[in-house]
């Protein structure tokens, strides 16, 4: 099999294997450093868990439907891609809590789910778990060591009813994990300080809210006109971020290979990489790794085995969406963006997206028609995430039924299974990967990025994308302007 650089003879050139957001930001930053770049991906289609679809001739996201605004990578990203005058803020951020068979407005005085003080989660918790939370600041400081669970922690200094009811299903929206075993460290990292700093975790909490009150309007949600909203989708869908960046990758002269998935990677010389797939061979200055961490492990195995063991143990979950349009004249009145579901009760849904109010293109595109999502199943619950279509949306209908009163019947629905598609962030996630990369330091121009690493929402793999970007450009652009005889040649 012949080597292949794909592309003129010009400058470095670096290899991204793996397309989704993140592979086709750090394609983007490669390009924009001067190397030339190719991207391998691995399915038939780039993007990852980002996808638009339709249903009943209405857009809607089959996969992460908003990102993060008041961080600023995505956004720049967006407008950086021509999307910036289609960023939109949700229309409501009304939420509600489907608890105990009632639906309760989401408490606003937490910090992911956990209370500032009993007054803030009145309403939705018992009086005895109110009493628990008021009992917080007079019980001797908790040692947190080196990381610790956020639901043992929580529920150690306010009760396990804090957690299942409120805390579980909200880290299970962003993890489809069990709080009782994410990283407090990894996932609320501010929370997880400021429980160093104070007494007690009524006292973080509200440590941690007045931090975030003092800081002024995030510069990319006032550019983009967003008003400082938490949260931003994008007009037609947050799917359609991925083609506009593959758009101008192919524009900057990179190159994008689907269904072509890397087999093997080699060395090549002192430096250099060789990117194996079925059909040919890339000759590599630099070597970004995209994929989710087992793809990577297998990969690494003959050049870093304590790296490969290591990005092998990262779990991840499962999950379905089920998305179902209505006529929106047979629906009983529903209010808000949707609601969230506690397991603790037992549904088969852990929450549901109104898409028609809470995107306004949505409900735009199609006015006669309400479009609404569930999803199902998280990280232990494999049984829940491989029943059929047909089994899927019944019990869908049927836990909407309960929650909302909804009885009327879809006119469309859609299944979209993610399989693998969320990594667990346990106790000691941030070592293992720490403990990861120093594993491949030796091993000049790669890098990783992606979910499993650096934070699972848009603008966290964005970031993990440029912060690999530009390490591997350093050494190759470095290399390069040094006459390397490597640099840019085929062999």
């Amino acid at each position: 099999m012949n080597a292949d650089t794909t592309g003129p003879h010009a400058g470095p050139h670096a290899v991204v294997v793996g397309g989704g957001i993140t592979g086709l930001a750090a394609a983007l930053r490669l390009l924009a450093a001067g190397a030339r770049v190719t991207l391998l991906e691995a399915d038939g289609r780039l993007g990852g868990k980002l996808l638009a679809g339709e249903i009943a001739g209405a857009p809607v996201d089959l996969g992460a439907e908003s990102l993060l605004a008041r961080r600023p990578e995505a956004v720049a990203l967006a407008e950086r891609v021509g999307l910036g005058d289609r960023l939109r803020s949700p229309a409501t951020t009304t939420a509600s809590v489907w608890s105990r068979g009632r639906l309760v407005p989401m408490p606003k005085g937490h910090v992911m789910g956990v209370p500032g003080t009993a007054d803030a989660v009145a309403g939705l918790l018992s009086e005895e778990a109110l009493r628990r939370i008021e009992r917080d600041p007079e019980l001797p400081p908790t040692e947190l060591g080196d990381d610790t669970a956020i639901g043992a922690y929580v529920a150690a200094r306010m009760g396990h009813e804090v957690v299942d009811r409120l805390v579980e299903p909200l880290l299970g929206g962003v993890y489809a994990g069990d709080a009782y075993r994410i990283s407090m460290k990894a996932a609320v990292p501010a929370l997880f300080e400021a429980a160093r700093r104070h007494p007690s975790l009524t006292a973080a909490v509200r440590a941690v809210q007045a931090s975030g009150a003092a800081v002024p309007a995030d510069v990319a949600g006032a550019a983009t006109g967003l008003g400082g909203a938490a949260f931003a989708g994008l007009d037609g869908g947050i799917g359609t971020l991925p083609g506009a960046v593959a758009d101008a990758v192919r524009a900057a002269g990179g190159t994008l290979l689907t269904g072509t998935p890397a087999t093997a990677l080699l060395r090549s010389g002192a430096t250099g990489w060789r990117v194996v797939t079925r059909e040919r061979t890339l000759d590599a200055d630099a070597v970004v790794l995209a994929t989710p961490a087992p793809v990577a492990a297998g990969l690494l195995g003959g050049h870093a085995p304590e790296a490969a063991a290591l990005l092998g143990g990262i779990d991840y979950a499962s999950m379905a969406l089920v998305t179902l349009a209505f006529r929106r004249a047979e629906l009983p009145e529903l209010s808000g963006s949707g609601f969230l579901v506690p397991p603790v009760d037992g549904h088969t849904i852990k929450a549901s997206t109104f898409s028609s109010q809470k995107w306004g293109w949505v409900g735009e595109a199609a006015p006669d028609l309400f479009v609404l999502r569930t999803s199902v199943g998280r990280h232990g619950e494999e049984a829940q995430f491989h029943r059929d279509d047909e089994d899927l949306i019944a019990a869908s209908l049927k836990d909407l039924g309960a929650a909302t009163g909804l009885a009327a019947r879809p006119v469309a629905t859609t299944v979209t299974r993610w399989t693998g598609g969320l990594p667990q962030y346990p106790v000691g996630h941030l070592d293992r990967v720490a403990r990861a990369r120093a594993a491949l330091a030796g091993l000049p121009g790669l890098r990783l990025a992606g979910a499993a690493y650096d934070g699972v929402g848009i603008p966290a793999c964005v970031a993990s994308a440029h912060r690999a970007a530009d390490a591997v450009a350093d050494e190759i652009i470095a290399t390069s302007e040094t006459g390397h005889p490597g640099a840019g040649h085929s062999s």
